[in-house]
């Protein structure tokens, strides 16, 4: 069985490589905001005994400025595909209040609640760099006569 983290991190370079190599300023600012934002987090994650027991204030900062970035891009572009991811994210956000709200909710449903979007989100930039690409190409197709 492999690791849950391997299939995260080859998920996101593939997804995010993938939208650096043929998105424009939109997706390769995502991906790239995708993945400081999961250095970042491996970086600062508590031991794992303590991880989730509380509310992982890195994280909370992590995702809040994720949000903020994903906001920006969605404000800015003139495509569909960020306003989900900036939704998506905010749900992601909302997993600390509500773990705020209550905090004796178990650790693995804060956790679960916290990184399911994750996939989707990446998904979801890979579908727009895939479409930006397919319509950069039909662009530069030469018209039939």
């Amino acid at each position: 069985m492999i690791p849950h983290y391997i299939i995260f991190w080859a998920f996101l370079l593939l997804t995010c490589g993938y939208a650096l190599w043929r998105g424009r300023k939109y997706e390769q600012l995502s991906a790239l905001v995708f993945i400081a934002a999961s250095i970042a987090s491996l970086l600062s994650h508590a031991p794992a005994q303590d991880r989730y027991i509380g509310i992982e204030t890195s994280d909370l900062v992590i995702d809040l400025g994720v949000l903020a970035a994903l906001l920006g891009i969605a404000l800015r572009s003139d495509r569909f595909w960020p306003l989900w991811v900036a939704g998506l994210q905010l749900t992601v956000t909302v997993s600390h209040v509500m773990k705020a709200i209550k905090p004796d909710l178990m650790p693995f449903a804060y956790a679960a609640a916290e990184r399911f979007w994750s996939y989707p989100i990446l998904l979801i930039l890979f579908a727009g760099a895939w479409r930006q690409h397919r319509r950069r190409r039909e662009r530069l197709r030469p018209a039939a006569t």
